[in-house]
């Protein structure tokens, strides 16, 4: 009985110094927070980036109706039509995807000027965090203006 009151007590020991050290380890953590999309309608390309995925996607419209009217086969058809979904929401990573690495560097390069660790989603954080929005932003445009 003794010596499983003194295993317990030992176990509780080990536990609390593995909380006191994983509390210090998060104490030393600096969060951020972010609102991606705001960041990115913001970014100084985003409207004629837009624009060209909208090109991009009414020219796979196009090609989708031309190719379905000239099969009679439904099932052909109901492929054409996933396959040039397909190849729109491609060309619209492609087109997107500088965008997207700007935002991320923009992010970075703040965070690390701010001393900030972590950087989440405004959206996914109830409380706390130090937000980076308007900061990315302006990192953003400030990039945008010196190319």
């Amino acid at each position: 009985m003794l010596r499983r009151n003194k295993s317990i007590v030992i176990m509780v020991s080990v536990m609390l110094i593995v909380f006191a050290s994983a509390s210090a380890v998060f104490a030393a953590e600096k969060v951020g927070v972010i609102e991606p999309q705001k960041i990115l309608f913001q970014h100084p390309d985003f409207s004629a980036t837009q624009q060209k995925v909208k090109s991009v996607l009414s020219v796979k419209e196009n090609e989708a109706k031309a190719a379905i009217q000239a099969e009679t086969d439904n099932k052909k058809k109901a492929q054409i039509y996933q396959s040039k979904k397909q190849e729109a929401a491609m060309e619209e990573q492609k087109l997107m995807s500088p965008l997207f690495k700007e935002v991320e560097l923009a992010v970075r390069k703040v965070a690390k000027s701010k001393g900030i660790t972590v950087v989440l989603d405004k959206a996914q954080v109830f409380y706390g965090g130090i937000d980076l929005t308007n900061d990315v932003i302006q990192e953003l445009k400030k990039n945008h203006a010196g190319k």
